[in-house]
């Protein structure tokens, strides 16, 4: 669905300044992620799986977009580092000051969730890069998924297997963003061609949303990136994104990831959570994760569980308003 050209905000007008300074070499594989604090021990995990499962037949260039992190965390993320894995690290708080204040956290997003939407502009010399959210285990070759043929795909990711599969969220899908809700992708597992993003003006047009409406989300930027990107995705098999869900494995099971709101650092019966644990058991955050686990008691539970039955009612709720963006949009 084309979105017309509109007036951009002049920070997407800047030259972004960052690129000479994280240059990623031509023959490195690039591979994403944004944090913040909060979520620093679980990316520690995820790098530690990518890393011991990775063939060490090339070389790797990892990226962590952040606005601002505790110096002991970086220092800790950087002993990760070894022969073909080098980690950089790059606040994006200068340049996403003017629009930072659009980003909404809804339920357990935060505002780091945007900042995959702008490594094109901020990278104008990558062509191709693998994006992971912190919350998974890689148990997989992660140079198998960055070589996916994406042909003209802007991107290629693995259904969202919760949205397939719910009811609520399948009508979501379909009456609120005008999206199958059987095609629809989830977005913490991106192979992503910069290349399509820039030629298909992804970035602008999300601004372009982002600042001239105000929609009822459920999933911020993955929804953006299903309306955006609708008929220019190529569908992975699930074993590359496999969630908790008791449902079949398509393929090996190269990704687990823990999308949902039960968290293997929360809850002791989250399926395949001893991925997690295996890997985090070599974390130098560990102690922090027992920690926590131990803090999330009996109220945190029913908090978190509250939660999850209100995201169904909201979704039913944003169907029946107006602020979606299949009625907003209808005539653009």
């Amino acid at each position: 669905m084309p979105i017309a050209a509109q007036r951009v905000p002049s920070f997407l007008r800047r030259k972004y300044n960052l690129n000479h300074i994280y240059n990623i070499g031509a023959d490195e594989i690039p591979v994403f992620f944004s944090t913040d604090d909060n979520y620093i021990p679980f990316l520690d995990v995820a790098l530690a799986s990518m890393i011991e499962n990775a063939s060490k037949e090339y070389k790797y260039r990892i990226v962590v977009l952040n606005t601002g992190l505790d110096p002991e965390n970086v220092a800790k993320i950087k002993q990760r580092e070894r022969a073909g894995f080098k980690i950089d690290f790059v606040d994006m708080s200068e340049d996403l000051k003017h629009i930072k204040a659009r980003f909404k956290n809804v339920y357990h997003f935060s505002i780091v969730t945007y900042y995959r939407l702008f490594i094109a502009s901020m990278f104008p010399n990558c062509d191709k890069i693998v994006y992971l959210d912190c919350d998974l285990v890689v148990l997989g070759d992660i140079s198998e998924l960055y070589y996916t043929d994406l042909g003209d795909a802007v991107f290629a990711a693995a259904p969202e297997q919760f949205v397939r599969n719910t009811h609520e969220f399948r009508v979501y899908a379909e009456k609120a963003l005008g999206v199958d809700p059987d095609g629809y992708v989830n977005a913490g597992v991106l192979v992503l061609s910069l290349e399509q993003f820039r030629r298909n003006d992804i970035e602008k047009k999300f601004v372009e949303l982002l600042t001239e409406y105000d929609f009822d989300l459920l999933d911020p930027d993955q929804a953006y990136l299903n309306y955006l990107c609708d008929g220019k995705i190529r569908v992975l098999p699930n074993g590359w994104n496999k969630e908790p869900m008791p449902l079949p494995c398509e393929g090996k099971k190269n990704i687990v990831h823990y999308a949902l709101y039960k968290k293997p650092w929360q809850y002791d019966d989250v399926i395949d959570g001893g991925y997690f644990w295996h890997y985090a058991k070599t974390s130098p955050f560990y102690d922090e994760i027992l920690r926590r686990r131990a803090s999330f008691g009996e109220v945190e539970r029913a908090k978190s569980e509250a939660v999850a039955s209100e995201i169904l009612v909201h979704a039913n709720n944003i169907v029946a308003s107006d602020r979606t963006f299949l009625k907003l949009l209808k005539d653009r």
